[in-house]
C-alpha cells in the first residue's frame, strides 16, 4: 500500500514548516509522497517546501483559491496512492502515525479512517483549553479525543484517511466548509463504504487561534450542522441540539434565578466546576483549569447560537444554504 499525504494551505507557511519537520522523524521506513496544495494563498510556502525537497517526497502545487474540501480534491487527483492521508496545515504528527495507520489497515481495514487529536506541552495555554474543549467528553463526547462511542464514526478531515476507490466513487468532499467532512461520510455510507476510528492514529492539532477566530469557527459548525440535517434527515440526531438546549437552559436558569429558584443556575456551576477540576488535573494547570471553562463556554454560545440560527432558516424560513449562508460555501474549481 502506498500512502499519498494531502495537505491544503492557505497561508500558512510557519505551519508547514512544522508538519514536515515532525514527517522527518517519522518512524515509517517505507515509501510515501506528500501533496501539498496552495490555495491561492498571498503568503505561500513555497520557500519552506525548497527546504524539505531534498529529505522528503514532496509536489507542490499552486492553485486559485476555492477551499480546503476543493483543495483536498485537487490533491487527490493529482496524487500517486491508492490510499490518501490527509492533514490540516496545523498538526503536528507523531512519529508512529502511519505505522499505526497500517497496522489499523491490516488488521480492520476500511476505506475511510478518522483520528483524533491531542496537543503538545509546548502548545499555549488558550490552545490547550481550546483542546480540552473540543476533545473532552464533558463537551463534545469524547469524538475528537478518541473515545467515539457512536456506532458510526465520521472521520474529522484535520486528520483522516480515504481509499482512492472510495474517493472517486463518491467525488470527494463537497463545497460546503465546514460541514465537509461529515457530509462526506454520509455519502460514503450511501455508497456502501465503512469508517471507522483509529484511536491511535493521533496529532497533535496545533489550533493558531485567538478567542474571537475560536467563536466565529464553533458558530459556523453550528450553522453547517442543519444544513447537512437537511440533506441527510436520517442521520439527524437529538444531540446535535443540545448546544443550543444548554445555551437557551442558561437563559431561562437566570430568570428562574430572578424568581428565586437556584436550583437550575445551580446545576450549570457544578457543571462548569467539573470542567475547571477535569481540565485542571489533566493540564495539571489551574490556569487551563480556569481558560477552559472560557474555551467551553464560547464553543457552547458560538455553536449553539449558529445552530439555532441555521435551524430557523433551513426548516422554518424555507432558505436554501446557499442564499442563507454563503460564507459557508466555496466555489468549486477541481
Amino acid at each position: 500500500m502506498f500512502f499519498s499525504i494531502i495537505i491544503p494551505v492557505y497561508n500558512r507557511p510557519d505551519e508547514i514548516k512544522e508538519l514536515l519537520e515532525s514527517l522527518l522523524i517519522s518512524d515509517y521506513n517505507k515509501d510515501y509522497e506528500i501533496v501539498i496544495v496552495e490555495d491561492g494563498s498571498a503568503l505561500t510556502c513555497s520557500n519552506e517546501i525548497d527546504n524539505f525537497k531534498d529529505k522528503l517526497n514532496i509536489s507542490y502545487y499552486f492553485k486559485e483559491n476555492s477551499g480546503p474540501g476543493d483543495s483536498r480534491n485537487y490533491g487527490m487527483k493529482i496524487a500517486k496512492g491508492d490510499y490518501f492521508i490527509i492533514f490540516d496545515s496545523d498538526c503536528i504528527i507523531p512519529k508512529q502515525y502511519l505505522i499505526e495507520v497500517e497496522n489499523e489497515l491490516k488488521t480492520n481495514y476500511v476505506d475511510c479512517f478518522g483520528g483524533s487529536d491531542s496537543a503538545l506541552d509546548s502548545f499555549s495555554d488558550i490552545q490547550k483549553a481550546i483542546n480540552f474543549a473540543m476533545t473532552s467528553f464533558l463537551t463534545t463526547g469524547g469524538i475528537r479525543g478518541g473515545s467515539e462511542k457512536l456506532n458510526k464514526f465520521q472521520p474529522r478531515s484535520f486528520n483522516m484517511g480515504i481509499s482512492k476507490k472510495a474517493f472517486y466513487a463518491s467525488n470527494g468532499f463537497g463545497n460546503i466548509h465546514p460541514g465537509e467532512d461529515p457530509d462526506l461520510s454520509i455519502r460514503l455510507w450511501k455508497l456502501g463504504f465503512k469508517t471507522r476510528l483509529f484511536a491511535k492514529a493521533f496529532v497533535y492539532h496545533k489550533r493558531r487561534i485567538d478567542w474571537d477566530k475560536f467563536s466565529i469557527q464553533v458558530n459556523k459548525f453550528g450553522k453547517a450542522r442543519p444544513i447537512l440535517d437537511f440533506w441527510y434527515p436520517e442521520y439527524s440526531k437529538l444531540t446535535f441540539f443540545f448546544p443550543t438546549f444548554f445555551v437557551l437552559g442558561i437563559y431561562f436558569s437566570i430568570i428562574f434565578l430572578a424568581l428565586g429558584y437556584s436550583f437550575p443556575i445551580f446545576c450549570y456551576l457544578f457543571y462548569f466546576l467539573l470542567i475547571f477540576i477535569t481540565a485542571t488535573i489533566q493540564n495539571h494547570s489551574f490556569k487551563i483549569g480556569y481558560l477552559s471553562i472560557v474555551a467551553v463556554s464560547k464553543q457552547f454560545f458560538g455553536y449553539g447560537r449558529g445552530f439555532l440560527d441555521s435551524y430557523i432558516k433551513i426548516n422554518f424560513l424555507k432558505q436554501k444554504p446557499e442564499i442563507a449562508f454563503p460564507e459557508l460555501f466555496f466555489k468549486k474549481t477541481s
